[in-house]
């Protein structure tokens, strides 16, 4: 048996190859996730079209999101969001989007969004690209924790990105945040992905810790309907087993009291 809940990967240096991807999709892989941040349009095309090509071989259906980069800052201790800046798309971003039109990707994931207009603007920039691709809201700014319920109803989809919502929202309070915004997106029966640092052991270790698995339960037990695997995928030593665990600790979860969940197809 399958979960209901449904696992996010992100392909990166770690799982493009072709053996490790198919492993991955056979151990219930559900989503896949391409990060443009720090992907090239070339290498993304080619993963976009690897993923395409074993999810039929699978005789499954992987809806891919194209995760674009948005108004960020690299600096010596990660990434920021450029305020500075006009909230148009960046000319990379809007790359991507002719891509994604392209390949006919399913999900675009909006980062550092702040209002609904900034879901709005998005659309139509997708629109011009003759695209029809459905737009995850990025929740990773505190503009964006105190315009949930507009940004809500203007996406398709939301994301709990914990990692950048923990450099503006006090760490303690990202429990309670995280508990808050999936309780809108279910209230909306929009589909939420709880995302970043999940199983973050596992880029080094065989095994995550029970903090982990704990906060994966949780994640589900609060109504995530996915939840994302990142560097644990994308760099990591384990990018196989890292699937196959959160494969298990979902279905061990969903036995106890998960009832139901949305599907990001």
């Amino acid at each position: 048996m399958n979960s209901r809940a449904q696992i996010v990967a992100s392909i990166g240096p770690a799982s493009e190859k072709v053996e490790i991807l198919k492993a991955m999709i056979e151990k219930q892989m559900d989503v896949a996730r391409i990060n443009f941040a720090w992907s090239s349009l070339e290498d993304g095309a080619h993963r976009i079209d690897t993923i395409r090509a074993l999810a039929k071989e699978a005789g499954r259906v992987i809806p891919i999101i194209a995760d674009i980069p948005g108004r960020r800052v690299q600096g010596s201790n990660g990434h920021s969001y450029d305020s500075s800046g006009d909230l148009s798309l960046t000319p990379k971003d809007e790359e991507v989007l002719r891509l994604c039109a392209d390949k006919q990707v399913e999900y675009v994931a909006l980062s550092f969004v702040g209002n609904a207009e900034d879901i709005m603007r998005c659309r139509e920039a997708i629109t011009k690209n003759n695209g029809s691709q459905k737009i995850i809201a990025k929740i990773e700014r505190k503009a964006a924790v105190d315009a949930i319920d507009s940004i809500t109803a203007a996406a398709d989809a939301i994301m709990v990105a914990r990692g950048d919502l923990g450099k503006e929202v006090p760490l303690e309070e990202i429990p309670f945040v995280q508990k808050l915004i999936i309780k809108k997106a279910n209230a909306a029966h929009k589909p939420v992905i709880t995302a970043t640092q999940m199983i973050f052991s596992m880029i080094e270790h065989p095994e995550p810790t029970r903090a982990e698995v704990t906060d994966v339960e949780e994640a589900i037990q609060d109504g995530s309907d996915a939840v994302m695997l990142s560097d644990e995928t994308t760099e990591g030593r384990f990018p196989v087993e890292a699937v196959a665990m959160m494969e298990r600790i979902i279905l061990a979860t969903e036995r106890h009291s998960r009832e139901h969940s949305l599907h990001l197809l």
